[in-house]
C-alpha cells in the first residue's frame, strides 16, 4: 500500500522518528508509537511513492541497522526523494570518538564511571551504545555510502547548518557533540 501524502507545501520525512515526532513532518519508524504517522521498516519499503519528498532527515537512526542492510535502506531513501531532492543524516561520530579517546577525554564519554571506568571501554560502550548500534560512520565512510547508493552530491554540515534550500531542514538535530551531519543530494 502507497500512502497518499496530503501534505501542502514543502513534502519533509522524519525517517526513524522513534519518540521525536514533530508535527508538520511525515513522522515514520518500525516501532509504533504517539506521533508516528507511518509504520514501516525501509528495509521492506517505504510505503510512500517514487519522487514523492522534497527532503528526509534521519537522526541517530541509520546506525541502528546491520552494515548489509544500510545501502539498501540508503538506497530506498533516495527512491523516495524528488530529482533535487536531499537527505540529510545525523549520525555518530567515529572519528570524534577516537580523538577523544586519544586525547584522554573522558569528559567526551556519555558513559558514567559507575557503569565503566576505563577510557578504552568508555569507547567501546559508546561506540557500541550498550549493543544497540550496529554500525559506525565516518564522514568520508557516509559520503562513499551515500554515493553508492546513487546521491550525486555529499557534503560534511556542521550542526544546525545547512547547504540545502531547505532551512528547516537542521530542527530535528541534536546530539552535537557525538554527531556528524551529513547532507545528500538526489
Amino acid at each position: 500500500m502507497v500512502v497518499a501524502l496530503v501534505l501542502t507545501g514543502v513534502r519533509r520525512l522524519n525517517w526513524g522518528c522513534g519518540r521525536v515526532t514533530p508535527s508538520g513532518w511525515l513522522n515514520v519508524d518500525r516501532k509504533p508509537g504517539p506521533g508516528v504517522d507511518l509504520l514501516c521498516d525501509v528495509r521492506e519499503g517505504l510505503a510512500l511513492g517514487a519522487e514523492s519528498l522534497d527532503y528526509a532527515v534521519s537522526i541517530h537512526a541509520l546506525q541502528d541497522l546491520p552494515h548489509v542492510e544500510v545501502l539498501p535502506a540508503l538506497r530506498e531513501l533516495r527512491r523516495v526523494l524528488r530529482p533535487g531532492g536531499v537527505l540529510r543524516l545525523g549520525l555518530p561520530d567515529l572519528d570524534r570518538a577516537i580523538r577523544a579517546y586519544l586525547a584522554g577525554e573522558r569528559g567526551y564519554f556519555l558513559v558514567p564511571d559507575r557503569e565503566v571506568r576505563s577510557l578504552g571501554g568508555k569507547l567501546a560502550v559508546q561506540l557500541l551504545w550498550y549493543g544497540a548500534l550496529r554500525s559506525m560512520y565516518t564522514t568520508d565512510f557516509a559520503k562513499e555510502l551515500c554515493e553508492r547508493a546513487g546521491f550525486l552530491a555529499v557534503q560534511r554540515c556542521n550542526f544546525r547548518e545547512t547547504t540545502s534550500p531547505y532551512p528547516e531542514i537542521i530542527d530535528l538535530d541534536n546530539r552535537q557533540e557525538e554527531s556528524l551531519f551529513v547532507e545528500a543530494w538526489r
